[in-house]
């Protein structure tokens, strides 16, 4: 099964001088734990609701002063969106992520795939991912 049958195609998006206030408000209107950071068209990083506790909350920062390009990942991990899920899990399990980014062979961005969206999969490669990814939270 490819990536793309799974994927949420639906890519939420903020750009990088969006305030962190801003962000967390949005993922709690969407009710989604991550946002892609956007920036001329391109993705430039992500920003999940584990950053904004960790790196902004926890660092007492402003929300309102924060930028989301301070604390976002802008090591993003991406596969290809015809990819194999197992090659998903994969990734998933060796870099201990919950969420991959997806993309098209131009590199734009496709979607996301989250480990629900893998567990319509594959009950069994979603469990593996989420033991590689339990184990370091």
């Amino acid at each position: 099964m490819q990536i793309q049958e799974l994927m949420t195609s639906t890519v939420h998006s903020v750009s990088p001088e969006t305030s962190v206030k801003e962000a967390a408000c949005k993922m709690n209107d969407l009710d989604v734990g991550s946002l892609a950071v956007i920036e001329n068209g391109q993705l430039c990083g992500i920003i999940t609701d584990r950053d904004i506790c960790c790196r902004c909350v926890a660092e007492d920062l402003d929300t309102f002063e924060t930028e989301v390009s301070e604390i976002m990942s802008v090591d993003v991990t991406s596969c290809f969106s015809d990819q194999d899920i197992t090659d998903a899990a994969e990734i998933m399990e060796e870099m201990q992520i919950r969420r991959v980014a997806v993309r098209n062979h131009d590199n734009s961005i496709a979607g996301v795939l989250s480990v629900d969206d893998l567990a319509r999969g594959s009950h069994n490669l979603a469990g593996e991912v989420l033991e590689a990814t339990t184990s370091m939270h």
